[in-house]
């Protein structure tokens, strides 16, 4: 009994079956893809923490600038305060607005359909600008979370490929032979799964975060498109 226990014990220690050991025997088609997964989920999750904390800020600041603009000051008086602040969200739709503003009437050129139409254009622009920052990275969740099962998917498909090959060779089908190429294989599956469902999900619940933060730009642009041509047929009815 003791003699089956030592012949068992060598064929046991020569599969190690850890993640680490499954990976070091895995042939170097294998390697790439978990080594390419790895570092897609790595990437994701950075991406998932920076866009996080960036949406996390941007609503403090629109918050915060909501208060000054419904404060009832004068828009100039608003502008003075905010136009040397970093231009972000808000502050920059309302900057970039003001500046048009300031520029048509300190060239004589309020115009009232022009100003109109170059005001609609610069905070067009803007928001355009500022969706583009909230959108940023984005692209790669998705990316990731719809290519990689496919690439863990072609990991596996070569590790069986690989371990029928195992079993040609050494005219056997043991499962002690079998093993580790089939676990290499489902290896590469679950590094796929693991990159692509906290993508998919992130990029969900990120991309609708951007698309509320957007409507708030564009709401806002409308607000200040609003509220300047008044001021403009305000000027125009009391020259």
């Amino acid at each position: 009994m003791e003699t089956v226990i030592e012949a068992v014990e060598p064929v046991a220690a020569a599969h190690d079956m850890s993640m680490f050991a499954l990976f070091m025997q895995a042939d170097w088609v294998v390697k790439s893809v978990m080594l390419g997964l790895l570092f897609a989920s790595i990437a994701c999750w950075a991406v998932i923490f920076a866009k996080a904390a960036a949406y996390a800020r941007a609503r403090r600041e629109m918050k915060a600038f909501d208060k000054i603009f419904a404060s009832g000051e004068p828009l100039t008086q608003i502008y003075a305060r905010v136009k040397d602040r970093p231009r972000t969200g808000l502050g920059a739709l309302f900057a970039a607005a003001m500046e048009e503003w300031n520029g048509s009437h300190a060239d004589n050129a309020a115009n009232s359909g022009g100003l109109q139409a170059r005001l609609r254009i610069v905070l067009d622009t803007t928001v355009a600008a500022e969706s583009e920052k909230l959108d940023r990275s984005l692209s790669l969740l998705a990316t990731v979370g719809s290519a990689a099962p496919f690439v863990g998917l072609f990991g596996t498909v070569w590790g069986i490929m690989n371990a029928f090959t195992s079993i040609a060779a050494a005219k056997s089908t043991s499962l002690a032979v079998v093993a580790p190429g089939i676990a290499e294989a489902l290896f590469a599956t679950a590094l796929g799964l693991l990159a692509a469902i906290p993508a998919v999900i992130a990029y969900n619940k990120l991309s609708g975060d951007a698309g509320r933060l957007i409507g708030r730009l564009e709401a806002f642009a409308d607000r200040v498109s609003v509220l300047l041509s008044r001021q403009l047929d305000a000027r125009r009815h009391a020259g």
